[in-house]
């Protein structure tokens, strides 16, 4: 698999311009799910701006994503890693032919505490 291809192709499916992260980290320390990504919002912007996508493409981490775009709204430089996120999920659909979550499965996983943006991101993503 030629990463630098589909770094590049993230890149145009999101249209980000990932050289303008600073990696300042605003966007990871405003977004409401990091301590359930292992890789974080600015991770996601430096691994595809270098080519980096083995790991990238390995976690689970864009799944986890909510796509409430904080971390859009904080970043100083406009970068939109929530745009880069879900261009890696479309990636690895695309890829792997099925989601990762069935929206049968949604219902199981929540619980009392967990944010109403999260169900309806949920439903909103895994039942189209």
């Amino acid at each position: 698999m030629d990463y630098n291809t589909l770094s590049e192709n993230i890149k145009y499916i999101s249209d980000v311009n990932t050289k303008k992260c600073m990696r300042c980290g605003k966007c990871t320390a405003t977004c409401p799910n990091f301590k359930e990504m292992d890789i974080h919002p600015h991770q996601f912007v430096y691994f595809i701006e270098t080519g980096r996508l083995d790991r990238l493409l390995k976690s689970q981490s864009a799944y986890k994503c909510l796509t409430c775009f904080a971390c859009v709204e904080r970043c100083p430089r406009q970068v939109e890693p929530a745009k880069l996120i879900e261009a890696v999920r479309l990636t690895l659909v695309r890829k792997q032919g099925e989601n990762y979550l069935k929206p049968d499965d949604v219902p199981c996983t929540l619980d009392e505490e967990m944010p109403q943006q999260a169900i309806v991101s949920a439903f909103r993503k895994y039942t189209k």
